[in-house]
């Protein structure tokens, strides 16, 4: 329930994030084409729309690859664990989410010792500390870390279910277990 709840907020946060883009990206366009023919409204651009617009694209993007890690959607080795079976497998799922905890450490860590420098840089445009850019780093390590915190607890206490063993594997696409192919 909560972890629907929270993925179900970031999901609403990229929503908000993609139209925000698309409509500051699409007026500014609009009021510098109308500039070319002597319409000149708000100075013929809005300044802050490309910075504000670059912002909210990597808060997409690093919003997204949490969202995309709860739905088993980023890319893995299919071919090989398809081929693979029982415990096998399982080593295969602990060993990527080891090194998937390993890269979260070192984007964490890497945020952490930046997030000082960045606090006091400011974006030319809007005047906010670029932490607000690269915090995104905080947003991402932390929740693709415990996403897969838990699935490595599931598998040290023996309660991964075999239908994440064939998610991990490609063999579903829906995380409902319904197979690859599947159509209603």
């Amino acid at each position: 329930m909560l972890r629907n709840l929270i993925f179900r907020t970031m999901e609403m946060l990229m929503v908000a994030c993609l139209a925000a883009m698309v409509t500051m990206v699409f007026t500014n366009a609009a009021l510098r084409k109308l500039s070319d023919y002597g319409l000149t409204l708000f100075g013929g651009g809005i300044t802050v729309s490309e910075e504000l617009s670059r912002i909210l694209f990597v808060w997409l993007t690093f919003v997204g690859a949490v969202v995309v890690a709860g739905q088993w959607g980023h890319l893995g080795v299919e071919t090989l664990v398809g081929k693979l079976r029982g415990r096998a497998r399982i080593a295969a799922m602990f060993t990527s989410d080891i090194l998937v905890l390993v890269c979260c450490a070192v984007l964490f860590i890497g945020t952490w010792r930046q997030a000082p420098i960045h606090a006091d840089n400011i974006a030319p445009v809007t005047g906010m500390p670029m932490i607000w850019v690269y915090g995104a780093g905080f947003i991402t390590s932390i929740g693709i870390g415990l996403i897969v915190v838990g699935r490595v607890f599931r598998v040290l206490t023996g309660r991964i279910t075999d239908q994440e063993l064939r998610q991990f594997a490609g063999e579903v696409d829906d995380p409902n277990g319904l197979p690859k192919g599947h159509v209603e």
